[in-house]
């Protein structure tokens, strides 16, 4: 690392780490429940589980974002963090929110809309938590010596994320009315703003690891935000299918839905062009493959399986099924938690001075997670494409159904086992790095 303050983003990391065990251990509940064994039921009601699972999911990677955002800003800017205390009250102050919910959760302290299920006393300290980020980082980069395209882009990322968290926090007495801007929150975040996000994370990587210059692989950022504006505004569309919308969203959802796999397939071939571009052989193999992974699994997840379930003539099939997991669980994990995984193996490194990228646990790591949630993927396909065909084509019952498809979900729990292996070895591996020290503090070889 080059700057003592950059060490706040281990924190971050480390809370996301531990986030990221509790989505898992929510998820096989689901997975068993799925199977029919829902003895936990009374302690972990499915609709719980399902609740913490997601909202466990956009913490962890809130707070990997954060903390990527704590190291590339002042390295970027060439300066500082204008305040590690506050850095640390915004960490402490997320966490403490993210448990408060979890467990209100459990005792029906929600507000019960899908995705945003957080009560509102908890969406103003959201709100505060946020503002106090973004005033340390926008404040940040005005006081710093630089201010490149990367840093720019992630950091408009992180501010429209914020800005659209807003919309969710409207109330409405019409379930339409609702349901419309909930998905300003919902589809423009992980469609939308968090691929500058991810857009900006990818680039400052590649720009470490393969020695590119600087300038070309800036220039591809702009393709990539005006592919995502172009395509991830109006393909909001696509969900606004059943809500009771005017029919022209069918029209302009189903043209954008089409192009919104260009912006990810962008993404893919500029990781793929910047390392066969480079000439620098960055020793930190681990990392460059968390990178060009996130690349190419975000196409195939997000791209590809978004754009096969998403045109008005399969949805109208399709909509609320399985095949919506199927396309979620691979899109999340390609586009965002492979990033989030990507910085950590790059800047811890960096932040403790051990090299630990040099051995193999690290690979297995890469190779188990991702074989294990494809295989998720295929197993929620299966379950999905049957679902459609008895439920919504030979009409029967959605309980007689479910029982019919729980064969796939054993498959599902195997291969969901593998990519908790595959984690664990990650996790491990973060806890053998150790924290950061000042002996670390040092113009990193990158």
């Amino acid at each position: 690392m080059k700057y003592k303050s950059q060490k706040v983003a281990y924190w971050f990391f480390a809370l996301s780490m531990l986030l990221l065990v509790l989505q898992l251990f929510y998820g096989f509940i689901m997975g068993f429940a799925h199977m029919g064994f829902d003895g936990w039921h009374n302690i972990f009601p499915f609709n719980t589980a399902r609740a913490v699972h997601t909202n466990l999911l956009v913490v962890w990677l809130l707070s990997g974002f954060m903390g990527a955002a704590y190291y590339i800003i002042p390295e970027e800017a060439e300066t500082e963090l204008v305040s590690v205390k506050l850095a640390y009250l915004q960490l402490i102050s997320l966490a403490v929110v993210g448990v408060i919910a979890v467990v209100g959760y459990h005792f029906n302290y929600w507000e019960g809309r899908k995705f945003l299920e957080i009560p509102r006393p908890l969406d103003w300290l959201v709100v505060v938590n946020v503002l106090l980020f973004l005033g340390l980082i926008l404040v940040t980069l005005f006081k710093g010596k630089k201010r490149t395209t990367t840093s720019l882009v992630l950091t408009m990322g992180l501010f429209f994320a914020a800005l659209l968290y807003l919309p969710g926090m409207i109330w409405f007495d019409s379930q339409t009315m609702d349901s419309f801007f909930r998905w300003w929150v919902v589809h423009l975040w992980v469609e939308g703003v968090w691929e500058l996000i991810l857009g900006g994370i990818l680039a400052f990587l590649l720009i470490k690891i393969t020695g590119v210059d600087r300038e070309v692989i800036e220039k591809w950022l702009y393709v990539i935000v005006g592919l995502t504006f172009i395509s991830g505004i109006l393909g909001t569309g696509h969900h606004y299918y059943y809500i009771g919308t005017p029919k022209y969203w069918l029209i302009i959802g189903g043209i954008f839905s089409a192009l919104e796999p260009l912006a990810f397939l962008g993404m893919a071939l500029f990781a793929i062009a910047m390392y066969r571009k480079g000439e620098k052989k960055h020793p930190n193999a681990i990392a460059l493959k968390w990178t060009l992974g996130t690349a190419i699994v975000s196409f195939l997840g997000a791209g590809v399986l978004g754009l096969a379930h998403t045109l008005p003539q399969v949805n109208m099939y399709t909509h609320g099924t399985l095949v919506t997991a199927m396309h979620g669980h691979l899109a999340f994990w390609g586009a965002y938690g492979m990033i989030v995984l990507a910085i950590i193996s790059y800047t811890m490194p960096n932040l403790t001075g051990r090299n630990l990228y040099k051995k193999s646990s690290g690979i297995w790591a890469f190779w188990l997670s991702n074989l294990g949630m494809i295989g998720m993927t295929s197993s929620f396909a299966a379950a999905g494409v049957a679902q459609v065909y008895l439920e919504r084509i030979m009409g029967l019952d959605f309980g007689e159904v479910q029982k019919e498809i729980q064969v796939h979900f054993f498959v599902l729990i195997l291969c969901a086992s593998l990519f908790t292996v595959g984690v664990c070895i990650f996790i491990y591996d973060f806890i053998r790095y150790g924290r950061p020290t000042d002996e670390a503090l040092i113009a990193s070889g990158d």
